[in-house]
């Protein structure tokens, strides 16, 4: 049995209760981002049933081109998030069954946005000078700054809205190597600050035309306490990171990795892991909503990225055994119709599908990768077709439903939104 967790980063749903507070009222990723292209094409996901969600919500609006389908395939539901924060961190450890009651440190916008202290320690240890300390827009700086990074061979660091310290350097100036040690000694550095994540933000190019690689690190906070990944590896459950998972979680709790820095990459990843068949979890995050539209507020990028995974869902559901799962969710939200280049608190959807459950779909007919596919085992979940899961309080549910999914003790937080059966 596989359960397939995809988080689509920055897919937010709806303005959260306490969004005023992060200065995000009004914010709703989807609902806005098809509006403002004229309507989005996502028929997989309609018929999972992405479109009957926003009707839960007080800020729920329609997503225009993704109606409420009649009999979804799934179980649909939005989830609220509890910890302080809208970053991928706290999100991603919040859906693995943390809490943080306190927030991620943040810098000022500056210039300056660093303490003094650290940059002088950081200066020292890297034996670089550092330039930019501010609160900046990553194409931006190096545009600004790279020249002078090359010219210099220093460092670009700078902050944003999130709990970050990102580290840029031109990648023939400074090797990579070289770039992810100075990450490893800013995230020593960094942690008394309880600071998120130290970024390493490589690139390429000539000035007035640099770009980013795909050669980005990130480097966790380390973990509070231990997370439901921590949890099933050591039950002996095979659990596979896609993505950035190995970083967001210090590469904890996971029994294999596949580092991908793209989209399409993990997607690839994650079919190819499908078909294989094997046991356990599977955990990915789709970077490019986020990254590469949401930040830069590309709507019309944000809609044909997310067309383009629709896609990708009809090809996964194709070749999911009887008895696996596919829960789709997010960990905030990043309205690129929005004021600002920064993430948005908003709810995030929650879609949990079993193609092994009565009422599902005959458009997906089970294609099995092996004769003992669609042998049902012992202990799975159960979900009633097309069920409404509701607002969800807390992001850790999904946590919770994984343990009883593969029949474990309960997490410490969270409540179940599938039905354990033994």
């Amino acid at each position: 049995m596989n359960v397939i967790l995809i988080v689509l980063d920055s897919v937010g749903i709806g303005a959260a209760p306490d969004a005023a507070e992060y200065g995000d009222a009004g914010a709703n990723t989807l609902a806005h981002l098809a509006e403002a292209v004229g309507g989005i094409h996502l028929p997989t996901l309609q018929r999972l049933g992405l479109g009957n969600i926003p009707a839960l919500m007080p800020s729920g609006l329609p997503i225009r081109g993704v109606p409420a389908a009649e009999q979804p395939l799934a179980g649909y539901g939005a989830m609220r998030e509890v910890s302080q924060g809208k970053d991928t961190t706290t999100g991603h450890w919040e859906i693995a069954g943390l809490e943080l009651a306190r927030g991620f440190h943040l810098f000022p916008k500056g210039p300056p946005s660093f303490p003094p202290e650290l940059v002088a320690a950081f200066e020292q240890k890297t034996e670089r000078r550092l330039i930019g300390n501010q609160a900046a827009s990553g194409t931006a700086i190096i545009q600004e700054l790279g020249e002078r990074q090359m010219r210099e061979g220093a460092w670009i660091v700078y902050t944003s809205a999130d709990s970050v310290f990102q580290i840029a350097a031109h990648e023939e100036k400074i090797p990579l190597s070289e770039l992810y040690r100075a990450c490893e000694i800013a995230r020593a550095l960094c942690d008394p600050y309880q600071v998120g994540r130290v970024i390493a933000r490589p690139f390429v190019g000539r000035p007035g035309a640099f770009r980013r690689t795909e050669n980005r690190r990130d480097y966790s906070y380390p973990l509070p306490e231990p997370t439901v990944l921590d949890r099933l590896k050591a039950a002996s459950v095979p659990v596979t990171g896609v993505g950035k998972i190995e970083d967001i979680f210090d590469h904890r709790g996971l029994t294999r990795s596949f580092h991908t820095n793209t989209t399409s990459a993990s997607q690839q990843q994650v079919l190819e892991l499908a078909r294989d068949g094997t046991d356990g979890l599977i955990f990915a995050n789709f970077i490019d909503f986020d990254m590469l539209y949401g930040h830069r507020r590309d709507a019309r990028g944000y809609a044909t990225a997310l067309e383009q995974t629709d896609r990708f869902f009809s090809d996964l559901l194709a070749v999911l055994c009887l008895e696996d799962w596919l829960i789709i969710t997010a960990d905030h939200g990043n309205d690129p119709t929005f004021h600002g280049t920064d993430h948005t608190r908003e709810y995030v959807p929650l879609l949990a599908y079993q193609p092994g459950r009565p009422g599902r779909s005959p458009s997906y007919a089970q294609k099995s990768r092996d004769p003992a596919c669609n042998a049902m085992r012992s202990i799975a979940g159960r979900l009633p077709p097309g069920a409404s899961l509701g607002i969800r309080h807390g992001f850790y549910d999904v946590a919770q439903s994984l343990v009883a999914i593969f029949g474990l003790p309960p997490m410490p937080r969270g409540k179940a939104f599938v039905e354990r059966i033994a």
